[in-house]
């Protein structure tokens, strides 16, 4: 009989956001177990909805919506991008500059095939998205992760970066603010990576889908607005700042000197063009939500975001053995676990373990590509009640857990 087996394509792939953790809840939950799940980012899940002027306006733009747009989007929709672009300081993006997409996912995957040959390198953090390391590994590159430093808020290595680029290297990505360890990056650091791409001639990808998403009155500056003359790919969407993560809508903006990617750029319009165009009732939304400068209540004092972080953060810390740097950004917090206390030498089953045992579902550092496994990624989105229940599970299970 004919075997069909996966790619091995896939074989440096992965994505333990919706991986093997997850199946096992799935099948937990159809025997009827409840499993607290705090595992992915989906502020829906947890009570956080889009504004109801954003499904008004998707609603009443469906009789609009029938017909493909442009492959790069609809043409008010990548105006008010662009405008959205020069307000955050990023010079010349013009609407020709502008790809909508079915969420950021689906961009990030476009700009890797675009870009990489096979054994061609990209260097991506360490802990990453890791959408980002599967895309680059599918499109055949090479990545190379440099590390973010916890003892540093989580900030990059830039050291390490420059240790790591070779004549084969053709980009950095960013992710700033960054999933999973939701630290925000200052400027100094971010100039200095202008300065490597400068220097190397190498582009910069930045995700940026969590700009919005800052506290402490901070502010997030980006990358792409530190310098024109080195050409960057920034990526953005709602699906996050604006709870719509189903609507599938993000953008990416192309910025800076372009006169040695115009090959580049046409492989872009190329893939843009095969997938026809992103999700059209989604890009009608966008001039509306950008339009809305307001501070979201929910990052301030008494608001869920901000109260949630204090709670999880202090928890986190109070529990033997298990610490973690309070984030800036985002709503994730990626804790260290002391693995020799604990015996740990498998992230994944340590994972599985507390999932059979508490019926927690969190996700392993190793599936952000963190080399040790003595980290792991909560999501603090649901409520403080949900929280307190899911840390007196986990505190009860580490109290007599060694890994075997």
């Amino acid at each position: 009989m004919k075997v069909f087996n996966k790619s091995t394509k896939l074989d440096n792939v992965c994505y333990d956001v919706r991986g093997p953790a997850l199946d096992e809840a799935g099948a937990m939950e159809a025997a009827g177990e409840k499993i607290l799940k705090l595992n992915i980012g989906n502020p829906a899940v947890f009570g956080f909805h889009a504004p109801g002027k954003l499904r008004n306006i998707m609603s009443g733009s469906l009789s609009d919506a029938d017909a493909y747009s442009d492959s790069r989007g609809l043409l008010f929709a990548r105006e008010a991008i662009a405008s959205y672009c020069a307000k955050k300081g990023i010079k010349g993006v013009t609407p020709g500059d502008v790809y909508t997409g079915n969420g950021v996912s689906e961009l990030i995957t476009i700009c890797m095939q675009g870009l990489l040959d096979n054994g061609d390198e990209i260097l991506i953090p360490a802990p990453d998205y890791p959408l980002w390391t599967a895309a680059a590994t599918l499109a055949g590159g090479k990545v190379l992760h440099y590390v973010c430093d916890e003892s540093s808020d989580w900030n990059p290595d830039i050291e390490d970066i420059e240790r790591k680029i070779t004549p084969k290297t053709k980009g950095i990505v960013v992710i700033n603010p960054n999933n999973p360890t939701g630290a925000l990056y200052p400027v100094e650091i971010l100039e200095k990576i202008v300065d490597i791409a400068r220097r190397h001639e190498l582009i910069i990808f930045a995700d940026e889908i969590y700009d919005r998403l800052v506290m402490d009155g901070l502010s997030h500056t980006s990358i792409a607005s530190l310098a024109d003359d080195v050409f960057m790919v920034t990526l953005n969407g709602l699906s996050k700042s604006h709870r719509a993560a189903g609507y599938r809508v993000g953008w990416m903006s192309l910025s800076g000197d372009k006169s040695a990617v115009k090959g580049y750029i046409e492989g872009l319009n190329m893939l843009a063009s095969m997938r026809l165009c992103s999700n059209v009732p989604a890009q009608h939304i966008i001039p509306a939500a950008l339009e809305d400068t307001e501070e979201d209540p929910e990052l301030l004092p008494g608001g869920r975001f901000y109260e949630q972080r204090a709670y999880i953060t202090e928890r986190i810390n109070s529990i033997p053995g298990v610490s973690a740097v309070k984030p800036k950004a985002a709503f994730y917090i990626f804790p260290k676990i002391d693995t020799k206390r604990y015996n740990i030498k498998d992230d994944e089953k340590f994972v599985l373990d507390l999932l059979r045992a508490e019926k927690i579902l969190l996700v392993r550092g190793g599936g952000f590509n963190w080399p040790e496994p003595d980290h792991f990624r909560i999501v603090y989105l649901p409520k403080i009640s949900q929280l307190t229940e899911s840390m007196d599970r986990f505190e009860h299970f580490l109290s007599d857990y060694r890994q075997s």
